[in-house]
């Protein structure tokens, strides 16, 4: 798994796979401009570069952004960035994009794919985002909706595992694939 993420790691466990974690060390960036073709491209990037030093092994790279009023939404730069972020989100519709690629480069096999969820946000008071504003700071779109003290999201509309970052469905359709 070419990600920190404790939440990518914890899914992939549950779904009972036995794997190391080694972070990606790149800079997020990348010349897509589509909320679906940036989390996938940012995905193959992180999993090229842990299968650079790795060839013979199967990794997985991941990428979650937030698409909200036309504009991508990554993880906060700090707290005043937090909480432009929030506000821009703040009782409105969105949608979280998780991407993920499958690499393994001897074998020269290379998988992408993408999920999308709606999720709506409740309309909270100044002095409430404030609070939440610089809380989750490694999270795209500045919440964490796995938090039990988090009470941005109200409600979604489709994966809850890809809000979280690790579209557990789409994992398991592409390691079937991937492995074939």
């Amino acid at each position: 798994l070419a990600s920190a993420s404790p939440r990518r790691k914890q899914i992939l466990a549950r779904l009972g796979f036995k794997f190391d974690v080694i972070s990606a060390d790149i800079e997020e960036k990348t010349l897509k401009t589509k909320p679906h073709a940036v989390v996938k491209d940012i995905a193959l990037q992180k999993a090229f570069c842990i299968a650079e030093q790795y060839p013979d092994a199967v990794v997985i790279g991941g990428d979650t952004v937030v698409y909200c009023k036309g504009e991508i939404l990554g993880k906060p730069k700090d707290k005043k960035d937090a909480l432009r972020l929030l506000t821009m989100e703040n009782g409105s519709w969105q949608r979280v994009y998780s991407g993920l690629a499958i690499v393994c480069k001897n074998k020269n096999k290379i998988l992408v794919g993408y999920d999308v969820t709606k999720c709506k946000a409740r309309k909270l008071d100044d002095k409430t985002l404030q609070d939440l504003a610089g809380k989750h700071m490694d999270k795209a779109g500045a919440y964490a909706m796995q938090d039990n003290d988090d009470m941005f999201i109200e409600k979604i509309e489709g994966s809850y595992d890809n809000v979280v970052g690790m579209p557990s469905e789409l994992f398991e359709k592409m390691i079937k694939e991937f492995l074939k």
